[in-house]
């Protein structure tokens, strides 16, 4: 074959490469983005100046790419134009081969070497990390308690100061109570004269008015007389209270009960043991003489209602028949007369 032959049959692999390129519709700039082959040496394959290439090594390389990327089969264009192609397996092909994969060896071993530093620095990672979240837990629950506990404390000095408010308040209460029950309360002392149907007493002047209480526990009558004037009287069946008002201004004051072991009487908050604990189970008469005045008056009245009491039997709970309009008579009496008031 002349050399003009080998000429153009070198020629047809550059022609074969730009056609197919043309017929794809790319330029050599398209072309240099899509094979990232620079655009100068894509013009050198083109034209079959395979000696502006880097080296043997590049021109096949280049050439396989470049059929592809435009449709052909690269491998198959090689092999037809492998005559005309530079031989790779120079020693500057042997050169780039064993460069490269020296490089790859490396960069797998720097690789390899990275992957089992961190494999061997994992336990440490990890133990660092799981320290790390739990001094972060601990700081966080100290934090917490402590704020629970000045909450705590302040919650408490609220409540102690509060308490003791409240215990200063009731205690002063208390004492000004006990004070003014102290004050007020009504002293009753007996008189020497007492017989077995009357009892005297005499007390202070009264500073306010106040109530005498009545509470039989049977039927029973009573009178009430303040200064010589009528404040009860009426007979009272089982448990029926009454109470009377007693104006401060009272000098003397006259109880007259039908039914004594049954009656409870009380002065204000006093309860009035006319009975002396039921030693004198028929006390009649009661009178309190206030200010430690005595009356003749109410002498008078005491002893005759003395007299007239220590006339009546023992267990009457009636009044005399000259007073009939005014006093019950007798349980039996009364259940088929009731008296007329």
């Amino acid at each position: 074959m002349s050399e003009n032959e080998n000429n153009q049959e070198r020629l047809e692999i550059g022609k074969i490469l730009r056609k197919a390129r043309e017929e794809k519709g790319y330029t050599l700039d398209d072309l240099q983005q899509m094979t990232k082959i620079q655009k100068r040496y894509l013009i050198a394959i083109e034209d079959e100046n395979f000696d502006e290439l880097p080296g043997d090594f590049y021109v096949r390389a280049f050439i396989k790419q470049y059929a592809n990327t435009v449709g052909l089969d690269g491998n198959e264009l090689l092999q037809k134009y492998d005559d005309q192609l530079p031989q790779t397996k120079t020693e500057e092909y042997s050169d780039h081969l064993a460069q490269a994969v020296e490089t790859r060896a490396n960069q797998r071993k720097t690789v390899s070497g990275s992957v089992d530093k961190v494999r061997n620095y994992m336990p440490t990672i990890i133990i660092a990390c799981v320290i790390v979240l739990v001094l972060a837990a601990i700081w966080i629950t100290a934090i917490a308690r402590n704020h629970r506990d000045s909450s705590t404390r302040i919650d408490n000095s609220s409540v102690s100061v509060s308490g003791e408010s409240r215990k200063k308040a009731a205690t002063s209460a208390k004492k000004a109570s006990t004070k003014q029950s102290k004050s007020t309360a009504i002293k009753l002392q007996e008189a020497p004269n007492r017989n077995d149907t009357s009892v005297t007493y005499t007390a202070s002047q009264l500073t306010k008015d106040t109530t005498l209480q009545v509470e039989p526990s049977d039927r029973s009558w009573m009178q009430v007389r303040a200064n010589n004037n009528d404040l009860l009287n009426k007979t009272l069946n089982n448990n029926e209270k009454t109470s009377v008002k007693i104006s401060r201004d009272t000098t003397s004051l006259v109880i007259t009960v039908g039914n004594a072991r049954a009656t409870k009487l009380k002065l204000g908050n006093q309860e009035i043991d006319f009975t002396n604990n039921g030693r004198y189970q028929n006390t009649r008469n009661v009178t309190i003489n206030f200010g430690n005045a005595q009356t003749s008056s109410s002498s008078a009245s005491s002893s005759s209602q003395a007299s007239s009491s220590s006339a009546r039997p023992n267990n009457a709970t009636q009044p005399s028949a000259a007073n009939n309009n005014s006093r019950p008579q007798t349980s039996a009496s009364q259940q088929n007369n009731q008296p007329t008031r």
